[in-house]
């Protein structure tokens, strides 16, 4: 179990809705806010600069809708490049299409900004942990509206890319994917691209669960 307080990488465009969490999260015992970004694309350069430096976050807290680089597109960049960290989603809207978007690029929470200051707490504690916080009024549009896509088949996928996709499910990163199959890491991770392509899914967890649903890959030991 993970020891000492929650890091947290805060984004988001608004410098007053920047401030205004920064000032809370470091009010609370267990939170420390260890750096800030106003995109997507400076998110990925300032935690891949702290992930260099041996001091990663643990979860970034993302807002969706932003110039540049949006929200969705960083949290797939970031849940592809560094599988270690925990993404919670956080927007004014509750439009199905950011909702199912940002889960599908791997967020492992979703809230809506008018949510009170202990249920954010909460959602940043429950990434941590690995475990899945969402908002109760989009947990609820969830339920009436997410649908499963349909499987993919996996006969499409080589048997190199085959071996690559039990390695996804296992939670391993495009380096230590590499390594285990003593490949280089750009192959690797055009491996992981070509898998997603075939199997018509957005994130690296979408197809683990994929493969775990269609017995390519074991399903991991209950904690």
């Amino acid at each position: 179990m993970q020891q000492g307080p929650v890091r947290v990488f805060v984004v988001d465009d608004h410098t007053v809705v920047r401030r205004g969490l920064r000032a809370y999260l470091e009010s609370v015992d267990d939170m420390e806010v260890v750096g800030e970004a106003t995109d997507g694309q400076e998110a990925l350069e300032d935690i891949a600069a702290l992930v260099a430096a041996g001091q990663p976050p643990d979860v970034v807290l993302m807002d969706l809708l932003m110039p540049g680089m949006d929200g969705v597109t960083a949290t797939a960049a970031i849940t592809d490049r560094h599988p270690e960290l925990a993404v919670v989603a956080m927007t004014s809207f509750t439009q199905a299409n950011l909702v199912h978007g940002a889960l599908q690029a791997g967020a492992a929470g979703y809230l809506l900004k008018d949510a009170e200051a202990d249920e954010v707490a909460a959602a940043i504690r429950a990434a941590r942990r690995g475990e899945v916080h969402l908002d109760p009024t989009i947990a609820k549009q969830l339920t009436r509206s997410l649908v499963a896509p349909e499987p993919q088949p996996l006969q499409a996928l080589t048997d190199r890319e085959r071996e690559v996709l039990v390695l996804v499910a296992q939670g391993l990163s495009n380096q230590q994917i590499a390594d285990a199959l003593v490949i280089s890491e750009r192959t690797a991770r055009t491996h992981v691209s070509n898998i997603l392509s075939k199997l018509g899914v957005a994130s690296r967890t979408q197809a683990a669960l994929l493969a775990i649903r269609e017995g390519v890959a074991p399903a991991p030991p209950a904690t």
